[in-house]
């Protein structure tokens, strides 16, 4: 076996994955995507800006070519691709991303609109006022410097920053486990609220709010939901609702337009745009007549026009829920803070902000102290020297060199080592009586600083004192009045029906197949209604004149239920086939349509009456099935089915359950009646009760619901021999729920009878097609057939062998219109 090598070692893969991973996440986290609790800037922010203050490129001085500064942070700081340099210097340009921005850039930076900047050849950039306040000190030994990627310079861990520049511009970002969105405040508010932390460390977040009402957009807007600030603020997470600054505006010809002068933060105003535009153009409300985006050098107006007699608050408030127009907003306040990141809120912002401050007013005061003790030594020395100047002179002309004249005079008169280098370095025009004045006036100066420095090392409150005024010179130059608008409470947005929809009485037409359409009473009535565009096979379920502010419900073998908004089914020319249902929702190949209904509400005042094969029987209130979210792709369930093989035989829309008795006929032949308040009401995922005792083999052919108040009930009886036998239901006698029932068949010894479809008679004069597995169709009506007893079974219209068993029936439903005619001419 050969010998293994010393360099090479085993590990799992799980703990190289896990070590890496981790490696990789704990960089990210803390040297790309999240910004420091101090400064609020993410390293490549950090090293731009360092970059651009260490090259003079400030606010006082001309512009430099971006690709010129871009090179330099790539270079020096920030090996990684040039792309991502621009883009992050380029946002930090944006005055509509960043409340403050911290670059002033020359040329293209992009636009709302979601426009690319011009390259970074084209464009000239140099720090803005405020950013020197996030750099100024930071020459005082007032941060740590850290060796940079190649050891070939320094750069600083975090900046000085004279302000809470996180929450004055906020951040957006996605690590490994970790993403943040800060919101950008108004810079007054929030140094007015660090100032009265610094005075009161206990303070409550709701006191701090007094002062920080919430975010600021640069884009303005409305806020709504005090209580997701508040949430935000206490805890770090939160969430709010935006919406655009909008006015109402009167127009020639009596109508109005809607005027958008202010948009939510970070939506692309040209995609909002196009997205109202597509409103209008598909017709998915009636009353927008033209979207125009009219901003230009003077501010954003976008306006919205509308046709005469439109209501415009319907329209607005429709635009509010299905367009950028107003957004949810999540806060989600994650910083790093002690080199892990944490989830903070307004409280613990400012404190970490605080203590930073702090820690900077302490290291350039000691710095300052330092420099200005080693001066008044120095200028102690000078004093001295000029009081006994000609000795002095005298023993540096006696001497050989520089270095012996310091080595002398520190022996003779006891001056300190810096000191005889100042007296020697002296030039002779320093000699004069003015200059001893200027020298002790400025020893005078240097004694009374070092006293005010020591004073705010020594004394907390003087330390405060400083801190504050530094806030306040900053809120002075740089403050700006808020432009966001903040309101209690989140407006619901509720869509009245007649803004979606202008109401119109229309023909809806549902067939077995799943083809729906919509026709006018216009084309309608210019067409045949026997004329109807189908299938060869296939039948209407529903044809009925419906208003367009009503719903129609479709219920399936499968149990299913599918709504369709009047509105939303496709307007069809009578005489065309409709739009198959499969189209926007996925249905099963052997799925059919086996009922309809127009519903102008889902009321609680009425239920559905479902019947299935395999013997079950439910009541589900009407409200149950108003559309879901998901009812434009996907169905719902009407009845949860128990087995494969069951399917949905009847459904009937009830308002009475005490009025109503139901009567099942099975395919052995046994039928039953009993009251409809002996079915339960439940959900409509339920699968109900049993509705009759099967035998093993039997299964329900057919179910109706009648009111037995009203007298004779007909039904017609279809056996798989093609008999049709006509029983009054009514006098069927009243057992109860589950029971077997009673026989309505003659049994025969050879070739019984078998009962293949139960036919619901409503009026005795309709014609019914009876459609058999060969395709044969045959017409019956109820009236043509007297009352039968239990024990016949009925009159032949078919032969089995020759025309095939009956598996179906169907009624033509024709609409007339007749009277709307009249009443128009």
């Amino acid at each position: 076996m050969a010998k293994q090598r010393e360099e090479i070692q085993e590990l799992t893969l799980e703990e190289v994955m896990g070590d890496r991973f981790g490696r990789y996440s704990k960089y990210i986290i803390q040297e790309r995507a999240l910004p420091d609790i101090r400064d609020g800037l993410k390293p490549v922010q950090r090293r731009i800006l360092y970059a651009m203050y260490s090259e003079g490129n400030t606010h006082d001085k001309g512009f430099r070519k971006s690709a010129k500064t871009v090179g330099n942070v790539i270079g020096n700081f920030h090996p990684h691709g040039d792309s991502s340099v621009y883009e992050a210097m380029v946002r930090m340009s944006q005055d509509w991303k960043m409340k403050t921005p911290l670059v002033t850039m020359h040329g293209n930076n992009g636009s709302m609109d979601g426009d690319p900047p011009a390259a970074m050849r084209y464009t000239e950039a140099r720090l803005s006022k405020v950013a020197n306040e996030l750099l100024k000190d930071i020459d005082k030994e007032t941060v740590e410097f850290v060796l940079n990627f190649d050891d070939t310079t320094n750069e600083p861990t975090v900046l000085p920053a004279r302000f809470p520049n996180l929450l004055v511009n906020g951040a957006t970002g996605i690590s490994a486990g970790y993403a943040t969105d800060i919101p950008p405040h108004n810079l007054g508010e929030v140094i007015d609220a660090c100032i009265y932390q610094l005075q009161h460390p206990n303070a409550s977040v709701d006191k701090l709010m007094d002062f920080v009402k919430g975010p600021d957009f640069p884009t303005g807007g409305i806020i709504q939901g005090i209580k997701g600030l508040k949430s935000a603020y206490q805890t770090g997470k939160g969430k709010i609702v935006v919406r655009s600054k909008t006015e109402i505006e009167k127009i020639r010809g009596g109508k109005e337009q809607i005027v958008i002068t202010e948009i939510p933060y970070e939506v692309n105003k040209a995609t909002m745009v196009r997205k109202m535009d597509e409103i209008r153009i598909n017709k998915k409300i009636d009353g927008i007549a033209d979207v125009r985006d009219e901003s230009d050098r003077t501010g954003l107006r976008i306006v919205v026009e509308l046709k005469k007699d439109t209501p415009t608050q319907g329209i607005l408030t429709y635009l509010f829920k299905n367009t950028d127009l107003q957004v949810s907003y999540n806060l989600n306040m994650i910083a790093i803070s002690d080199r892990r990141p944490q989830q903070v809120g307004l409280k613990e912002f400012l404190a970490a902000y605080i203590s930073h401050k702090k820690d900077i007013v302490r290291k350039r005061t000691k710095f300052l102290l330092n420099k200005d003790q080693k001066r008044a030594h120095i200028v102690a020395g000078l004093i001295k020297a000029i009081s006994i100047l000609d000795d002095v002179i005298k023993t540096i002309r006696g001497s050989k060199n520089k270095g012996d004249a310091k080595d002398n005079i520190v022996n003779a008169y006891g001056f300190t080592a810096m000191q005889a280098e100042a007296i020697v370095s002296l030039q002779l025009y320093r000699l004069t009586n003015t200059d001893i004045t200027q020298l002790q006036k400025e020893a005078s100066e240097l004694d009374a600083r070092i006293s005010e420095y020591n004073k705010i090392l020594n004394d907390e409150k003087t330390l405060e004192s400083v801190m504050k005024k530094e806030l306040r010179e900053v809120k002075k130059e740089n403050a700006k009045d808020r432009q966001t608008v903040i309101q209690d409470k989140i407006e619901e947005l509720k869509v009245e029906k007649e803004v979606l929809v202008t109401e119109e009485e229309v023909v809806v037409s549902v067939t077995k197949e799943g083809y729906l359409k919509r026709t006018s009473l216009r084309s309608y009535g210019a067409s045949n209604a026997e004329e109807i565009g189908l299938r060869d096979g296939d039948h209407s379920v529903f044809t009925e004149k419906i208003s367009t502010l009503d719903h129609v419900v479709l219920f399936t073998t499968k149990g299913n239920v599918i709504n369709r908004p009047v509105h939303e089914i496709p307007e069809i020319k009578w005489k065309d086939l409709g739009e198959h249902i499969s189209q926007t929702i996925s249905i099963q190949p052997d799925e059919k349509i086996i009922a309809a209904y127009g519903l102008k509400e889902f009321s609680k005042q009425q239920k559905f009456v479902f019947i299935t094969q395999a013997g079950y029987i439910k009541q589900t209130l009407a409200s149950e099935y108003a559309p879901k979210r998901t009812y434009r792709s996907r169905s719902a369930t009407a009845i949860k089915l128990k087995t494969k093989t069951d399917k949905l035989l009847s459904v009937y829309l009830i308002n009475d359950e005490s009025l109503y008795d139901v009567f099942l006929v099975t395919q052995l032949g046994f039928g039953l009646r009993y009251t409809l308040p002996e079915v339960s009401t439940v959900g409509a995922n339920a699968s109900g009760v049993k509705s009759i005792n099967l035998k093993k083999e039997d299964h329900v052919a057919g179910g109706l619901i009648f009111d037995p108040s009203e007298g004779n009930k007909s039904a017609l009886m279809i056996t798989h021999r093609g008999s049709v036998k006509r029983m009054n239901v009514a006098d069927f006698d009243v057992i109860s729920r589950a029971k077997r029932g009673l026989l309505v068949l003659r049994e025969l010894k050879n070739k019984p009878h078998r009962m293949a479809l139960l036919i619901d008679v409503e009026q005795l004069d309709a014609e019914w097609t009876i459609v058999t597995d060969k395709g044969n169709e045959f017409t019956v009506r109820a009236k043509d057939y007297a009352f039968s007893d239990r024990y016949s079974n009925g009159s032949f219209i078919l032969d089995e062998d020759s025309d095939g068993v009956p598996v179906d029936a169907y009624k033509e439903s024709i609409v007339q219109i007749e009277e709307e005619k009249e009443a128009k001419e």
